[in-house]
């Protein structure tokens, strides 16, 4: 009789409550490190964990996983002292009319407590400006490759100076060898407004803005194709942003080179497509090799 009575008086729809909130509580962490876990076959989004690119010798998500690590363990610790004081010093019949001890002040807590978050943050911060300084200090060989790339609304372009090469949205660079590097330096420049260049298996963001010059590069260490995307909001077609490196072998990337400075080809099946072109207002916008047009202000046609 007494147990029927306990279950009609339990609160059954907070207790519901509480239950379906831990169950969605541990799917999402279950979904969250399956898709962490899962190779480049079962999930074809690019990833920040599937690097394909070093920095100066060693992997910059090395400090992500660094500064992961020490944030789990604080939030243990934190978590575990919590749910002690919450279990422990939870309400109870008999403290119904009895005050708790009161501590007034402790200075072994106070230092505790902020001498402690102190050398976290201290720990941190060199971790943090020790990569930094890696990447924005690297020294740049002379075997480098110098490419300036370009934020258009919406589209990009990249300009190889010492080839002669201008591209739009593709951008090829070869591979580095660790015991022979030839990395790529990328000059960043905005044509209108602000812009993001992202590319996650090969090199972090690095914002474009109008009127100032960034740079980063890229030192891939295998050959394929990797996708990026704008990654700052720059107008409603920014979703269409996206942009593909192409990382060749040496031999590739020279015969690629080879490919571009050729002249066009005069082909008669595209004679047609060559007068509609010259005679209309696509040449304001658009540029094609070998002919009068030579627009800036939309994508390099060439193929």
């Amino acid at each position: 009789m007494r147990i029927v009575e306990t279950m009609q008086k339990a609160d059954w729809p907070a207790i519901i409550s509480r239950a379906t909130g831990f169950a969605l509580l541990l799917a999402g962490v279950l979904l969250a490190a399956g898709l962490c876990a899962a190779t480049p076959r079962d999930n074809s989004v690019t990833s920040i964990f599937d690097s394909h690119s070093t920095a100066s010798g060693f992997d910059p998500s090395s400090l992500f996983f660094f500064v992961l690590g020490v944030t789990g363990l604080i939030f243990l610790v934190v978590f575990s002292l919590l749910t002690y004081v919450v279990v422990k010093f939870r309400s109870r019949a008999s403290d119904k009319d009895r005050e708790p001890a009161q501590v007034y002040g402790s200075t072994q807590i106070e230092l505790a407590w902020t001498i402690i978050p102190i050398l976290i943050v201290v720990v941190l911060f060199l971790a943090t400006a020790r990569v930094i300084h890696a990447i924005q200090d690297a020294p740049k060989p002379a075997e480098a490759v110098e490419i300036t790339a370009i934020g258009h609304q919406f589209w990009w372009e990249f300009r190889y100076p010492a080839l002669g090469v201008v591209t739009a949205n593709e951008l090829h660079v070869p591979v580095s060898d660790p015991s022979h590097p030839t990395p790529t330096f990328l000059k960043l420049l905005s044509a209108d407004t602000d812009h993001s260049f992202w590319i996650p298996q090969l090199a972090g963001k690095t914002d474009l803005i109008p009127n100032r010059v960034n740079e980063t590069w890229l030192d891939p260490h295998e050959t394929g194709l990797f996708l990026g995307q704008c990654a700052q909001y720059c107008g409603t077609q920014h979703a269409k942003m996206l942009l593909r490196v192409y990382v060749d072998s040496p031999e590739d990337f020279k015969l690629w080179v080879r490919a571009q400075q050729q002249p066009a080809n005069e082909d008669a099946k595209e004679a047609m497509g060559r007068r509609v072109f010259e005679r209309t207002a696509c040449l304001n916008c658009h540029a094609i090799n070998g002919t009068n047009g030579t627009g800036r202000f939309g994508p390099d046609l060439t193929t």
